[in-house]
């Protein structure tokens, strides 16, 4: 229902450095996965290579292995 929303937010603290920030929006994600798992795996994709990797991994964490290793491979 507020997917959009979701990335919005997710886009503009995409590259903020505060630790907490990271993890508050990975949190974020990983909870709208959910219901919506492929969307923000998508997402995960799109940007892993800029996300760090704190909201990375709070992002992919209740994803099934097989995703999980795809999105943390460099």
């Amino acid at each position: 229902k507020f997917l959009k929303d979701i990335f919005e937010i997710a886009d503009s603290l995409l590259l903020d450095k505060d630790d907490l920030v990271q993890k508050g929006y990975g949190w974020l994600l990983k909870d709208a996965a959910i219901k919506h798992q492929q969307d923000i795996f998508d997402y995960v994709m799109k940007n892993k290579k800029v996300m760090p990797r704190t909201a990375l991994r709070y992002a992919i964490e209740r994803f099934p292995a097989d995703l999980r290793k795809k999105a943390m491979e460099k």
